[in-house]
């Protein structure tokens, strides 16, 4: 058998054991056919497993096990530099941070006072423009998503949208548009990373939009989503650039409320949560982000 039909014949045993370190290690380019084979013979020759074999002979080191081993246990989580996404999108590139537990933590909180009581979707909205609501709200999507929720995040920020450039997705068409009538909800865009991730843009930016978001066929659109997803998070322009926070608020029945250390004033936060109240919907918890 020549070499080329070795490295063929470890290639294709695999990706039989397509669960396995090595199958995963080969699919995702870590290592190539050729190695494979020599990775092979070293885990027979000795007796360790296939990544310790393939460490040995440095052609891959930890962090790429690390990240395999998230891929056996549906945890996918991305190196440094992979991917075309914002790198401040941490539970992605991060998600061992002292950061994304935090994320953790307050993803077991909502799924506990919310999601766990039937609700399927959650408002989430900071004060000012820059307090990083649009980024929290991302980054508790991936976390959700790798908890296996099946995840939808829609930008609802009808003013001044993010999510498409967090995600590097087209903002050609999007909840806009789908409103309008204008697009279906095929615009929505499943991000490949994430296996339970899908991202709703916000489309083209109108002139009306909290009259867009106020309009009778909103209530469809989301009975439908929650039909579809098992969290569907909506990002929402800050609370002081227009009520749009309030009527997506009364559509959804609950509030996640964004504030930034140093910079948000507790009577704003209390002044919204009264609002929030008075439409009919629940604060479901506040979050204190603190970034430079």
């Amino acid at each position: 058998m020549t070499q080329t039909e070795l490295s063929l014949a470890a290639s294709e045993k695999l990706k039989r054991a397509d669960s396995s370190i090595g199958g995963l290690l080969l699919e995702s380019g870590k290592i190539t056919p050729e190695n494979a084979e020599r990775v092979l013979r070293m885990q027979k020759e000795l007796g360790i497993r296939f990544g310790e074999a393939a460490q040995r002979l440095g052609l891959i080191n930890e962090a790429d096990i690390q990240q395999v081993l998230a891929r056996q246990f549906d945890y996918p989580y991305l190196q440094p530099g992979e991917g075309s996404y914002s790198p401040h999108l941490v539970a992605a590139y991060d998600p061992f941070s002292p950061q994304v537990e935090t994320l953790r933590a307050v993803r077991s909180q909502l799924m506990l006072r919310w999601f766990a009581r039937g609700r399927k979707s959650l408002t989430v909205v900071g004060i000012d423009r820059g307090d990083g609501a649009s980024l929290f709200a991302a980054n508790l999507a991936v976390v959700f998503s790798q908890l296996g929720e099946h995840t939808l995040l829609v930008d609802a920020n009808l003013r001044k949208p993010a999510q498409h450039t967090i995600f590097n997705i087209p903002g050609k068409q999007g909840l806009s548009d789908v409103l309008a009538g204008r697009a279906e909800l095929d615009v929505t865009a499943h991000i490949g990373s994430f296996v339970d991730l899908s991202v709703l843009g916000a489309g083209t930016l109108p002139p009306n939009p909290q009259e867009l978001l106020s309009r009778s066929n909103f209530a469809g659109l989301n009975a439908q989503l929650e039909s579809k997803y098992d969290v569907t998070l909506y990002d929402v322009a800050a609370s002081q650039t227009g009520l749009d926070a309030l009527v997506l608020a009364a559509r959804t029945g609950g509030v996640l409320i964004v504030a930034r250390k140093n910079k948000t004033h507790m009577g704003d936060v209390n002044a919204l949560a009264e609002q929030v109240a008075q439409n009919g919907a629940v604060v479901v918890g506040s979050v204190l982000v603190d970034f430079k």
